[in-house]
């Protein structure tokens, strides 16, 4: 598998800085994670490694080695260690705090994954940031009020918001999008100022809020927003036509409550 820069979706192209000499191999991405000085959720040195043998997992093998299992040739793995690199420290804090429900749920004796890892998860394979200056706009998503937002208030959507996609899933399903492909959204206030901010800078800035924001909070899988990828403005020539978001397949109406229900009940 090779990824070229100019062959990335849109929604991919703030990798691009590492994808400027084409693919990178393992050696490369680790030569990039130490200058960056990376680390995982304990704080041992990250490095990129072949998938080992053993039982650990994932998330406990990166917190407990700094080894971050990543298949030669996998798009989905490739993206992951651009992520990574793209935002080290809300990475590690998924990592610790993953790592840290897990040991909880097993002292309580359960083999299941809770809650906090469930969402924790979603987040880490398909969550998208929505950092923006006008809450009432994410207000307005959170309601699914979808033509108000990318169609009636493009502009000022356009002026006060940047939709970064977090997870690495999302990335390599994005390079050949369907109809329907959805993101975790979860909105990071911003002000004029990081609005104004361009690469690196934009992405350090923000990362250092993500990561704030996912150690001080718990989380469910339900309390993600569902973002349609491809209604994102850019994200495809389609949706520069009104009628696009009509589609219902993606751009689905808040769910109607029954008198006396509540979120959640049967």
């Amino acid at each position: 598998m090779t990824l070229a820069g100019d062959e990335l979706h849109p929604l991919s192209a703030f990798l691009r800085p590492w994808l400027a000499d084409g693919t990178p191999d393992i050696s490369l991405l680790n030569v990039a994670a130490r200058e960056r000085g990376l680390v995982t959720g304990s704080g041992v040195g990250l490095r990129f490694v072949a998938p080992p043998g053993g039982s650990d997992g994932y998330e406990e093998r990166a917190f407990l080695t700094g080894e971050i299992a990543t298949r030669s040739g996998n798009r989905h793995d490739l993206f992951n260690a651009l992520i990574w690199l793209a935002f080290p420290l809300t990475k590690a804090v998924l990592n610790r705090r993953h790592v840290a429900a897990l040991t909880e749920e097993r002292n309580m004796g359960s083999s299941a994954r809770g809650r906090l890892r469930d969402a924790l998860t979603q987040f880490d394979e398909c969550g998208v940031v929505v950092a923006g200056s006008c809450p009432d706009l994410w207000r307005a998503l959170l309601a699914h009020r979808w033509r108000e937002v990318f169609v009636q208030r493009r502009e000022e959507l356009l002026r006060t918001t940047r939709f970064l996609v977090f997870g690495h899933a999302s990335h390599a399903a994005l390079a050949a999008p369907f109809v329907g492909l959805c993101g975790k959204a979860v909105f990071v206030d911003v002000d004029e100022a990081w609005l104004k901010l361009s690469g690196a800078a934009a992405l350090a800035a923000l990362d250092v809020r993500l990561a704030v924001l996912f150690d001080s909070r718990d989380f469910s899988p339900r309390g993600w927003q569902p973002l349609p990828l491809l209604g994102i403005p850019g994200a495809t020539a389609d949706n520069e036509r009104s009628d696009y978001y009509d589609d219902t397949r993606q751009f689905r109406p808040a769910r109607t409550m029954r008198p006396g229900s509540s979120p959640g009940s049967r």
